[in-house]
């Protein structure tokens, strides 16, 4: 496991909390937490897209495809501290998703910084 996630991680670009701060607004922030992490709370926006399902909802065939999540659009990645994001991320890429990072320290990072959040 932990060679997948170094793959990942040297694989896709990884952001901290202030690149991702001076994101948010105008990328699509994704969160591939499971449903009872996200109802704790959550980044303002994020669009919610469980880890276990991410292949299936990112495809543009898909009836749950979301049009905010559109080959070309920018895409910050998170989970609770950036592991399941590195990887969420990486498939992303493998998808064809050109436009997408991971957020360092994932929600965790976020909330510890003072980031805005809503839920929970």
């Amino acid at each position: 496991m932990q060679s997948m996630l170094a793959a990942a991680q040297a694989k896709v670009p990884q952001i901290d909390i202030v690149e991702a701060r001076a994101r948010h607004g105008r990328a699509v922030f994704v969160d591939v937490r499971d449903h009872h992490e996200v109802a704790a709370g959550h980044i303002p926006g994020a669009l919610h897209v469980p880890r276990g399902h991410l292949e299936f909802i990112a495809d543009p065939a898909s009836s749950s495809h979301p049009s905010q999540m559109a080959a070309d659009t920018e895409l910050v990645i998170y989970c609770a501290a950036g592991g399941r994001s590195a990887l969420a991320a990486a498939t992303l890429q493998e998808m064809g998703y050109a436009n997408v990072s991971n957020l360092v320290g994932g929600y965790s990072a976020w909330v510890n910084t003072g980031g805005p959040t809503e839920g929970g």
